[in-house]
């Protein structure tokens, strides 16, 4: 059966119709403005050609930071091979700095794997306030750090280089809370944005996708 002109015109709108109502369906599964927000302008990061940074911004006093740390460690365990991971003390009150310095002290001496966690679970687990350079010091030399190290570090040149530049990338990201992630210095998400702390790396995965390609 042969179709006339106009009932071929017809066909293909219509088909036209049908793939757009279909290409439709499949709408990405995370939205801007709803799941992850951009970061405006994007800041630079400090990853190598062909990686992504992921940067996680947060504070050892708060509890969403503390619950969110079981899913960072699990996502780190299988995470993109071309991402660069980041942590980042947020510092947007005065009483954030002392921990932060206690996270860059860590970090100056090579000991985040045995610091990190404990600071944590010494505030919210053994409800320990780690308020002051003293309370820190004992829980360093709990793991190993040596006191004439620690001092060293905690107050240097360099722990004070590194607070300097945590309190402006936390600002230029514009982060208003923590826990927050950002993704490659132009998208910013976090438990809120997500839709709970299980989903915060699924929306991070889809993002390092999408820089990725």
């Amino acid at each position: 059966m042969k179709l006339s002109t106009h009932k071929l015109v017809i066909l293909f709108a219509s088909l036209a119709l049908l793939g757009a109502s279909i290409s439709s369906g499949f709408a990405a599964p995370y939205q801007e403005g709803v799941h992850y927000e951009r970061v405006d302008p994007p800041q630079p990061t400090s990853a190598a050609p062909g990686q992504v940074e992921v940067v996680e911004l947060f504070w050892y006093g708060c509890p969403h930071c503390y619950r969110l740390k079981p899913y960072t460690e699990r996502w780190l365990k299988r995470k993109p091979a071309n991402v660069k991971f980041v942590r980042m003390p947020g510092i947007f009150q005065p009483s954030w700095e002392i921990g932060a310095r206690a996270y860059y002290t860590a970090e100056i001496l090579g000991v985040v794997d045995k610091i990190h966690g404990a600071m944590f679970e010494a505030i919210h687990e053994q409800k320990r306030r780690m308020n002051s350079e003293a309370e820190i010091l004992a829980l360093f030399k709990q793991h190993g750090v040596a006191e004439k190290d620690f001092k060293r570090v905690f107050r240097s040149f360099a722990v004070e280089t590194k607070l300097r530049r945590a309190r402006d990338m936390g600002h230029r990201y514009g982060v208003r809370g923590v826990p927050a992630i950002i993704v490659n210095g132009k998208y910013r998400t976090g438990i809120g944005e997500a839709g709970g702390t299980a989903r915060v790396f699924q929306v991070v995965n889809y993002l390092v996708q999408q820089e990725s390609k």
